[in-house]
């Protein structure tokens, strides 16, 4: 009983591996490697870890498992985050893996491989007992990264429900980024602050006891992997090598390992956003 168990399994790990050699990739792309693009300055979805000065974080661990699944080597190249979708445009890479947001506007100039859930979540300092909600946020200032859809969702919660119940609108503040809304805040310059939920966790971790959650996110959004219009036998081998490995349990065993198996997706799509 022993052997047909192990033969079983030998047998469905055969067929796992041929699924995954049957995957096409590009002649160039076999060649000289898969060129990715990332900004390590969003924690856990991108940093560098302080111990080493290596990259880390979700989009790496699941760049190089990708680059295991499809055999080609990947080539991180750091580029500032409002350069990222021209980057691709222009060729200068050939992939972004960066926490980017699939929106239909970037949609017009590239595709996304969507491949994460997330959405903004409000939340401010835990000794600020007067807001313990996102709606005591109404008329107070709220900040984010000026270069996200956060700005303009934030508005739009507001419209909704602040100003829906006659309250007053939340007062956006653009940031440089989060690190910087975060800093505004400790400085009592802005009574709450919103960043992705993915990151959250993350942050209250590191900084315990500073910080405490509002609500839920209070949107939906797809993360993709920004890639050019005309690649579409490397998007279907991507798209390939994620679907793989949610079968193989390989994507949910990163995602776990970042406290965010909450944040998966059931399959690669494209432009979902």
């Amino acid at each position: 009983m022993k052997k047909l168990l192990l033969s079983a399994i030998s047998a469905a790990v055969l067929l796992q591996s041929s699924a995954w050699a049957d995957i096409a990739v590009p002649a160039a792309i076999k060649e000289k490697g898969l060129t990715v693009a990332i900004m390590p300055n969003y924690p856990p979805m991108d940093f560098k870890d302080p111990a080493t000065n290596q990259l880390t974080g979700v989009d790496y661990d699941l760049g190089q498992a990708i680059g295991e699944k499809l055999g080609v080597k990947i080539n991180w190249q750091e580029i500032a985050f409002e350069q990222m979708v021209n980057a691709v445009v222009t060729k200068r890479v050939d992939l972004v893996m960066s926490g980017m947001t699939d929106t239909k506007e970037r949609q017009q100039v590239v595709n996304f491989i969507d491949y994460f859930k997330t959405g903004p979540q409000f939340y401010t300092q835990s000794a600020r007992n007067d807001i313990n909600s996102a709606m005591d946020l109404c008329g107070k200032k709220v900040g984010t990264s000026r270069r996200t859809t956060f700005p303009l969702e934030i508005a739009n919660w507001s419209k909704a429900h602040c100003e829906a119940a006659g309250k007053p609108a939340i007062i956006v503040v653009g940031a440089e980024g989060t690190a910087d809304a975060r800093t505004q805040l400790r400085q009592n310059r802005l009574d709450g602050v919103v960043q992705g939920s993915e990151t959250l966790p993350y942050i209250m971790d590191l900084e315990k006891g500073k910080y405490k959650a509002l609500d839920k996110a209070f949107s939906f959004q797809y993360t993709g992997m920004a890639i050019g219009k005309d690649a579409g036998e490397l998007t279907t081998a991507i798209q390939a090598a994620i679907d793989a490995m949610i079968a193989d349990g390989s994507y949910q065993k990163i995602l776990g390992k970042w406290g965010l198996a909450d944040n998966g997706v059931a399959k690669a799509t494209v432009n979902q956003g």
